[in-house]
């Protein structure tokens, strides 16, 4: 399997690159992004034959369905990472909360977030082909809360790799914080940078794409590459979830195969409904992919009325932190499969120089062939964790985005599976809040939800605040650069 260049070739790369140097330098020409050239068939008779099949067996045959040049034995090994989930017999469980209605639940991994679904085989990829390679890297990860703890966890002590990874100080939860400042493999650096998500990920790209910085860790014998999902490599794993979900339904005789039904996706940076686009694309059977958002709804905004505009926008920091998020790098990927990579060019080229773009009406057309959205503000959100709540459903206050696509947006009687990419846990306060007792304390808020709600505490949660914090340094975005040479 060959990966191609959503922006086009400049003449100076390759014009197409095998998986393992899409994922080892995953910025390609012009600042654009790596795509598969073809995808494999997900038909009929592809899905009826993993319908005993365990997630793992399900993972390995289609990443070698995607023919993509890592060795099987090191996929195989990759793929035990989801034996450490709550369940490795079903990493990925399914719950019903209405009768037409189900949550695929993201986050039973170690970080209590759906980011551990890809990152954690990833890194185990990632590093094993630097040490085939012989060669060090330097793995850059900007978060707006949860790739970041999902980055450091799955690459601390390994070999061959250091890892720098970007938050917004102020803009994650406290959870996802000290996910990330307690981590004290020596191999991880971690920078709460004076700003937001965007600002962390703007410099991160910059970075990739710069070849004074990549100079500076050659003199080193460093190579550069990234975690965030601008990386082929995570988007890869998130495919593979979407196929679970659908077969789960089936196994449980809620639909027929061949059944078309809905995807509910919560949406910062796109990576999660950009897998379920390629899965859609590669013949799951499905209707629509609903995606939510919370306030900061740009995404809303480009779906609906093909406008992406930056310039009368500000971030707003909500409940939701992980998706604060104004510039989404995988939209890209779907312009590029929807328009080609000449009008892809130009598109991102007016964001960058004009702060905002406009899709035609028959682009706009084919975007909604595939996808409508929503979004809810932190109101509504406390609302509809209260209202699963007394029917027994704790849900984050991202998985609560998603009801209103739920309720308003379908236009046919389908099951439709919703996508929670988050433990309750991470957002304790507010979902404490949510349930009528309000409390800025992490500690407070956790013991007071488990102990009304009835639900436990997982012992990585609660061991946080024992932990000391190893990294304290907040910088100006423009010390970023050398904050990370001063690690190296």
């Amino acid at each position: 399997m060959q990966f191609i260049e959503t922006r086009g070739n400049d003449g100076q790369k390759p014009s197409s690159v095998p998986f393992s140097e899409a994922i080892l330098s995953p910025s390609a020409s012009f600042g654009g992004l790596y795509v598969p050239k073809e995808l494999p068939t997900l038909d009929r008779e592809y899905l009826e034959g993993h319908l005993s099949s365990h997630y793992k067996t399900l993972a390995l045959d289609f990443l070698e369905q995607f023919g993509i040049d890592i060795e099987k034995e090191v996929l195989v090994e990759a793929l035990k990472r989801y034996d450490a989930f709550d369940d490795p017999s079903n990493p990925v469980p399914l719950s019903q909360i209405e009768d037409d209605c189900f949550v695929s639940e993201l986050y039973h991994g170690p970080t209590r977030a759906f980011k551990d679904m890809a990152l954690q085989p990833f890194g185990y990829v990632l590093s094993k082909l630097a040490q085939k390679r012989g060669e060090h890297y330097l793995i850059m990860a900007a978060t707006s809360g949860d790739t970041g703890p999902a980055t450091l966890e799955t690459f601390k002590d390994q070999e061959g790799v250091q890892v720098a990874c970007l938050y917004p100080d102020g803009g994650t939860s406290d959870v996802q914080r000290l996910q990330m400042v307690t981590e004290d493999a020596s191999n991880l650096k971690v920078i709460g940078v004076k700003g937001n998500f965007d600002d962390t990920q703007n410099t991160l790209k910059d970075l990739l794409a710069s070849d004074d910085f990549k100079a500076e860790l050659e003199e080193r014998n460093i190579k550069l590459s990234a975690a965030n999902s601008v990386n082929f490599g995570r988007i890869i794993f998130q495919i593979i979830y979407h196929i679970h979900s659908y077969l789960e339904l089936v196994r449980k005789q809620s639909i027929q195969m061949g059944e078309k039904i809905y995807l509910v996706v919560p949406s910062g940076n796109f990576g999660n409904a950009l897998g379920a686009y390629y899965a859609k694309k590669a013949g799951l059977p499905i209707e629509k992919i609903l995606i939510s958002s919370n306030i900061n709804n740009i995404l809303t905004d480009w779906i609906t009325k093909g406008s992406y505009d930056l310039t009368t926008r500000t971030l707003i920091q909500t409940e939701s932190p992980a998706m604060d998020i104004l510039k989404s790098s995988n939209v890209e990927r779907i312009m590029f499969d929807k328009f080609g990579a000449a009008r892809t060019k130009e598109l991102m080229e007016g964001l960058a120089k004009d702060g905002k773009y406009q899709l035609s009406t028959d682009e706009l057309a084919l975007l909604r062939e595939d996808f409508d959205a929503s979004f809810s503000d932190d109101e509504e959100c406390e609302a509809v964790v209260g209202e699963y709540a007394k029917k027994g459903y704790i849900m984050d206050p991202h998985t609560a985005t998603c009801m209103r696509a739920y309720k308003t947006l379908r236009e046919k009687d389908l099951k439709t599976v919703v996508y929670s990419t988050a433990e309750w846990t991470k957002f304790s306060p507010s979902v404490s809040k949510s349930l009528g007792h309000e409390v800025k304390d992490d500690v407070e808020a956790l013991k007071w939800v488990s102990e009304h709600a009835g639900v436990s505490v997982p012992p990585m949660i609660n061991g946080l605040f024992e932990k000391p914090v190893i990294h304290s340094v907040i910088v100006e975005k423009e010390s970023i650069k050398g904050e990370m040479l001063n690690f190296l």
